[in-house]
């Protein structure tokens, strides 16, 4: 199957199979016109803006969660404490009033005004540590102890233990669930668009009153995104490939 004619073979596929009188509309996101193509370029800038803070949530996130996770491992009861109480409240709210809260509360609360993307990007990273932290912690116990012990007859600190020999097995076992969570990112950032947030789904919601046709603009938004997650799927099983071929050496 040839997928470069899947954006525009889609669209014709689906005015032929339609049952109803609907008046499609293609002309106006498809680029064999100069509306179209106006339009189409109008929705595909969004992409830089999708994938920007789609790539720093998840850094974010995962910086975060690794911290975070750290304090579930600890010896000490009140770090284990903490991390209980951080990842329950922030895997509970839901990713959408995340957001709307640190855009619109943080403001009247705390006195920090935030611009959309400063805003969405925090909201992304707090919501998704907590997911992060959750499988660094399942990670680095599925580390055998005996990793730990031979580590500690080396003399070595608990920063070089968990840097030089932990982590960097912990994170080869759950780079899966990870590349997991940068898809789901991906689909979460289309969230930021209800506080202004230039990205895909706030431009198309925006052509979609200039245009009137919901049905074939959220047609081309379900594949702009189509493609950005089959990207990033197809890049995380690549690396997933070449870390298990490094690992048979």
């Amino acid at each position: 199957m040839n997928f470069r004619v899947l954006p525009f073979g889609l669209p014709l596929l689906l005015s032929g199979c339609g049952t109803s009188n609907y008046n499609w509309g293609w002309y106006t996101v498809l680029p064999f016109t100069e509306r179209g193509a106006d339009n189409l370029n109008f929705m595909i800038a969004g992409a830089w803006a999708t994938i920007s803070i789609s790539v720093l949530a998840i850094l974010g996130s995962v910086l975060l969660g690794l911290i975070v996770s750290l304090g579930a491992l600890s010896q000490y009861r009140v770090l284990r404490g903490a991390n209980r109480l951080y990842v329950e409240v922030f895997r509970s709210v839901p990713t959408l009033v995340m957001i709307l809260w640190v855009y619109y509360g943080m403001p009247a609360l705390l006195g920090i005004s935030l611009d959309p993307f400063a805003a969405g990007l925090l909201a992304l990273v707090l919501s998704d540590s907590a997911f992060e932290a959750e499988i660094f912690r399942g990670g680095i116990q599925s580390i055998d102890k005996g990793q730990t012990e031979a580590a500690d007859s080396l003399g070595l600190t608990y920063a070089d233990r968990m840097r030089f020999v932990i982590l960097p097995q912990a994170i080869r076992r759950i780079l899966p669930p990870l590349g997991n969570q940068f898809v789901y990112m991906l689909k979460m950032s289309s969230l930021v668009s209800v506080i202004g947030y230039m990205e895909l789904t706030r431009r198309a919601n925006e052509l979609t009153v200039v245009e009137y046709r919901p049905l074939e603009i959220y047609t081309i938004l379900l594949l702009e995104y189509l493609v950005l997650i089959l990207v990033v799927s197809w890049a995380v099983r690549l690396l997933e490939r070449r870390m298990d071929k490094t690992n048979r050496r």
